[in-house]
């Protein structure tokens, strides 16, 4: 599959199947991120990979799952992500501007976890501070967001947006994701 089809293919999954996402896949989604591109070549990211069961569980109740269609769009219990990386940028290398880094990370671990099989829902609305305290994280550096994986147990939908982009489950219970058209975005050569 080229990046662009798995561009096209990508969906934030918020419902997993109860399998361990395997070490190996996991290194390469980091070193996938580690390739990504970063300011001034100063690559301020360090990840943390969440696996242990224990610590998985800690994690899950500092993130805020899907506000639109909260709380019916938290992943329910026996469906939750089974591994998460969490990015940090330190900021005694760089300290300004290193969320531009993370993305460009993040991105790349994304379309790495979909082409293993690995659905992932990226998160920013965090309790920064219950992660600081729960892996003991210092000071130095800033805690980005948390990358939720595991193998889809759902596949969301992309349809045009129309009057609102916000997206929305139907009585069956898939996720429709409303994404403005590619003609109300671009502009040639002027605006």
């Amino acid at each position: 599959m080229s990046v662009y089809e798995l561009i096209l293919k990508r969906r934030t999954i918020r419902k997993f199947k109860p399998e361990p996402v395997p070490e190996e896949v996991l290194n390469k989604l980091v070193n996938a991120a580690c390739l990504a591109p970063s300011g001034a070549n100063l690559q301020p990211l360090e990840i943390i990979i969440v696996t242990n069961t224990e610590l998985v569980n800690k994690v899950f109740p500092t993130l805020k799952w899907a506000g639109y269609i909260a709380p019916t769009g938290n992943p329910p219990e026996g469906r939750r992500p089974m591994a998460y990386l969490i990015v940090l940028i330190n900021t005694e290398i760089k300290p300004k501007n290193g969320e531009v880094d993370a993305a460009a990370a993040i991105e790349n671990m994304i379309l790495t976890a979909l082409e293993n099989g690995i659905g992932s829902c990226w998160l920013g609305s965090i309790d920064k501070e219950q992660i600081r305290t729960v892996f003991r994280i210092p000071q130095k550096y800033s805690i980005d967001s948390v990358l939720a994986l595991g193998y889809p147990d759902e596949s969301p939908v992309v349809e045009d947006a129309e009057d609102s982009i916000k997206y929305w489950k139907d009585e069956q219970g898939v996720l429709h994701v409303p994404k403005r058209k590619l003609s109300d975005i671009v502009h040639y050569n002027r605006f």
